[in-house]
């Protein structure tokens, strides 16, 4: 994880398109490059093991 709270907050507030993969601001509605309307959180751990 991020070493500062502010680090963390920008890292793991966001959307990800489920079409492209982009990262998107935290409040849209849709993708900002492909436009596809299904985002999904940034996941917050890690899933290697």
């Amino acid at each position: 994880m991020a070493k500062f709270d502010e680090a963390e907050e920008r890292l793991f507030t966001a959307q990800v398109c489920m079409r492209c993969n982009a990262r998107n601001p935290q409040r849209t509605d849709s993708c900002r490059k492909c436009g596809y309307g299904n985002l999904r959180p940034k996941a917050r751990e890690s899933r290697s093991t």
